[in-house]
């Protein structure tokens, strides 16, 4: 849960959620389920905007914390491919940081478009772990590492596929926006760089010199304002 926390509360965060609910284009007192909801952050702020809104986690820790957050909404510990909601019962629908942890994207989407009613609107998203950016004197140890990366995900490409599935399901009228986050701060990332590194020495991708090596370098580029990465998020909409 601090993790989730970090995530939604970094700089930039806000700007995504708020590009999120442009594409929704929901009017006050419409319906809306934000699957894979986390700590509720977007639940909150899209009820106060004056929707009705549903979380969907499969965390019974993340649900309670998003009950807390927004306490007039509805929550539900589920799956993203079995809802607990009506045909045709949401006018929105929302799933931002899911598509990573899913090895098949399309019963999801499919669900989603069960849920909504006809002219319902959907936003998909999340970063594609391919486009990560991280500033390095090595380079080329830096991409095997964020390699590393990936590999903690089940699909960490998966979010360039998100407009496919959704044509293919038969959503209308798909845009795609693309948002970077810049992080200059390495604190902000210094638990993923961490993880990124042992992970790539537990495929055998580097070895253990390498890794401490590389995190030394962070580190030091922390120390002198000389880290930089950059974390593009696709966020997908379209018209059922």
């Amino acid at each position: 849960m601090g993790f989730l926390e970090r995530i939604e509360e970094r700089p930039g965060a806000a700007e995504l959620r708020a590009e999120s609910y442009r594409l929704l284009g929901l009017k006050r007192g419409g319906t809306c389920v934000d699957v894979a909801c986390g700590a509720g952050h977007a639940v909150a702020e899209l009820a106060a905007k004056g929707l009705k809104v549903t979380g969907v986690d499969t965390d019974p820790e993340a649900i309670e914390s998003a009950q807390v957050r927004a306490p007039g909404a509805m929550f539900h510990v589920a799956r993203s491919d079995d809802l607990p909601l009506e045909d045709e019962s949401m006018d929105g629908y929302r799933a931002v940081r899911l598509f990573h942890l899913l090895e098949d994207p399309v019963p999801t989407v499919a669900e989603a478009w069960r849920v909504l009613r006809p002219g319902g609107r959907i936003v998909l998203g999340g970063q594609d772990y391919g486009f990560l950016l991280v500033d390095s004197s090595d380079q080329d140890l830096t991409d095997v590492v964020l390699l590393g990366l990936e590999s903690r995900s089940v699909s960490p490409r998966a979010a360039r596929s998100l407009r496919d599935v959704l044509l293919d399901t038969g959503f209308r009228d798909v845009e795609v926006v693309v948002r970077t986050e810049v992080v200059t701060d390495h604190g902000l990332m210094a638990a993923q760089l961490e993880g990124a590194a042992a992970a790539a020495v537990d495929k055998a991708l580097i070895t253990q010199e390498d890794a401490e090596a590389w995190l030394t370098e962070q580190a030091d580029r922390g120390r002198r304002d000389r880290f930089l990465a950059a974390i593009p998020t696709l966020l997908v909409g379209g018209r059922r």
